[in-house]
Formats: C-alpha cells, structure tokens, sequence
C-alpha cells in the first residue's frame, strides 16, 4: 500500500529542502504538487516528479472559484492511480504555500488512503516575521480563493501547530531566540533537522549530499498519524497548549483563571492584550455567555474569536454519551466543583513579553467581587460587547 506523507508550510525553501530530502532518501517516491499560483488564469497546476525530474503534468480546472477545492477534487484520484500501479513506496504531497495541512490530511485519509505523516518545514529565521505579518494573503498572491480572508500570521500559526513533525532548515541567520520561539510555540513537536545546502535535481529542488533511508527525516514521514487525535488537538476545549517557559528572550506564560470576564472591560482591552504577543491561544469565559466555550486565536496583531460550542458543564448528562472520550477526558482533568470546565485557559507566546503587565491586563478584565457574586442571571444583563464580534 502506498504511504503518504504531507509537507507544507510558508516557507518554500524549508518545504521544498525537505520534500527534496524525501525523494533522495527513499528509493520509489515522488513528490506530487499543486501550483496554485496560475488560479488567477481559472486552472491548477500539477506536477509529480521524482529526482530525477518531472514525470507528468497536468492542469485541472478552479472548482467553485477555489483552488483549494480544485486541489481537493483532483488530488485523492492521482493517488489512488499512484497506488494501484503498485510501484511506488511513499508519495511526497507538497502542499502549495498557503495551504493548510488539516484538510488535506482528513481528506487523504477520507479518500481511503494511508497518511503516515504530516510535516511542516520550517525556517527558524522567518517564524518571527511570519508570526508578525498581519497582511491578507490576496495582498501577498497566496490566497486560495476569492473569498479567502486568511492572514500570513494566522495561517502559518495553523500550519506550524497541526503538524507533530517539523523539518527545521538549517538557517544560518537563525539565533538562539529564533530557535526558542518555534521550541516554545510547539514544545510537543519533533523537530528534525534538514540541511541548506546541497544539490539541486533536475526540478531545481535541493536536496542535502547525504542520502539515507533510515534518516530522522524519513522515519517521521513514516511513522504513522490519526487524523481524529490531530484533530482533538487543535480543539479549543482539549488543545495541547503549550506550557509556562522563559530562556533565551522568549516567554510563556500561561494564564488560568476561574472567574469569567466582563464583556465590555474584555472588549475594550482587546487590541492591547492581542498585541502583547507574537502569538496568543486557548479558550475563553464571558460573564454574559456564561455556558459559550469561545475561542481565542491570535497573532500577527489580530485575534478570531469564535464560539467552540457549549461548555460541559453546561450539557445535560445525557448529552455527555454524545461528546467525544478525548474532551470528556481533557474536562475532567481540569474539572472544577463549581463551575466544571469552564474556565479562562489563555496561553502568550512571544520574545520580550511583559508578563507582568499582561496579566495585570487580563485580571483587569475579570469581573469583581461584587459583580461575580450578583450571580448568572445578573451576568448575562451585561452589555453583550461580543456580539458583533461573533455575530451573533
């Protein structure tokens, strides 16, 4: 059976060092990628290639006006046709810049084929700046679609966190404090070095002189991943935050509260507590939404705040059957006699962070005393200051 490995990420000559490292050291693959750069024109581009060049191209049509759908459309029949030929071991899906390892993985694996890994290959050196880049992809040529809304920022933060894998290159403008930044933005991820500099084969790809099938790099293409624990990973309510840490210039913090905030005090703090880090997380408790789980993503100076759903505590137990084991897990392990899982759990990440001065922010933006004993029904007669914010 055909393995499949993913690797995407922003940074192109990190991604195609290692999707060119996969190709040497495994004897029997290619590298199938989508250009989505000519959507404009209303096609895609494909190519699959091994080292020795391009073995077949092609183009298929923009689906919906989207050339991630077309992406989608295309790509699980080239892989089947891969794998029913019978002689290949691991196919490489090179991922186009912006897009985003989650749905190709699910929709992999939902085509009935095996994912065995998902990379994303990372220049320490552009983590920072991709972190700190608030600009629309359409501004930058990357959007997938007309419609696409995402920043540099978040999408890399995306890419970044989703994968358990990421192929490191070998930065010589990288320091000690780039290096902490990505250890800290993702403690959980392996990380496996690839080199800068080698050869370049017949498709301009390079690829590191040292070639060897059992190399960390390739171990991890084929070690295995489940695209429902991926997934549950990155859910708001059972994510594998990352943990308090300082080293280097690069901090932290990780900031718990049992208490939930005043909507119009949270509103008006927003954008000082969004740009307070290069990169902020979790989930979130508003008085006035007292059983809503939201979500809280930042970065790049801009936050998404959306709703998760509700709250366990806020479910009938005969709801509780229907939750997924890995959230019904997370929630007991952080399971409070009064109000059960809800909770502020918000975790900043970024060089230079003040951290005593964000959490002086953000306990300023707690209910007091008095307003959090006045009860529920007087916390959800707070002025809604979400609502425009959610939509709701």
């Amino acid at each position: 059976m055909l393995s499949v490995v993913i690797v995407g990420g922003l940074h192109a000559d990190a991604r195609k060092a290692a999707v060119g490292q996969l190709l040497a050291d495994v004897p029997g693959s290619v590298a199938l990628h989508h250009d989505l750069a000519t959507a404009a024109a209303g096609t895609v581009v494909r190519t699959i290639r091994d080292t020795t060049g391009i073995l077949s191209a092609g183009e298929t049509p923009l689906v919906n006006d989207c050339a991630c759908c077309a992406l989608r459309e295309d790509l699980v029949p080239e892989l089947r046709r891969l794998d029913a030929a019978g002689t290949l071991r691991l196919a490489v899906v090179e991922l186009w810049d912006s897009v985003e390892p989650k749905a190709m993985a699910e929709v992999v694996a939902a085509g009935g084929l095996t994912v065995t890994g998902v990379i994303t290959a990372v220049d320490p050196a552009l983590v920072l700046p991709c972190l700190g880049n608030g600009d629309d992809l359409a501004e930058r040529g990357l959007a997938a679609a007309a419609t696409d809304q995402r920043t540099v920022a978040d999408t890399f933060a995306r890419q970044l966190e989703y994968a358990p894998v990421l192929a490191v290159l070998d930065s010589p403008e990288a320091d000690e404090e780039d290096r902490e930044l990505l250890a800290q933005l993702h403690p959980t991820a392996r990380q496996v070095p690839i080199g800068s500099g080698s050869q370049t084969d017949p498709a301009g790809t390079r690829y590191p002189v040292r070639h060897s099938a059992h190399s960390p790099l390739v171990r991890a293409a084929l070690a295995g991943f489940d695209v429902e624990s991926a997934a549950a990973a990155q859910h708001p309510a059972c994510a594998l935050l990352p943990a308090e840490a300082d080293a280097h210039g690069v901090s932290t913090l990780v900031w718990h509260r049992r208490r939930p905030f005043h909507p119009e005090r949270l509103y008006e703090a927003l954008e000082d507590i969004t740009c307070a880090a290069a990169r902020s997380r979790g989930r979130f408790w508003l008085a006035d939404k007292p059983d809503v789980l939201l979500h809280w993503d930042a970065a790049g100076g801009a936050l998404c705040v959306e709703s998760a759903g509700p709250w366990l505590a806020s479910l009938p137990d005969a709801a509780w059957d229907m939750v997924p084991p890995v959230r019904r897990a997370a929630a007991a392990m952080d399971w409070h006699p009064e109000h059960g899982d809800c909770c502020q759990h918000l975790v900043f990440t970024s060089p230079g962070l003040d951290r005593d001065g964000l959490e002086r922010l953000l306990e300023s933006c707690l209910l007091t005393d008095a307003e959090y004993s006045a009860g529920r029904d007087a916390w959800k007669r707070l002025p809604p200051a979400f609502d425009t914010l959610l939509e709701v």
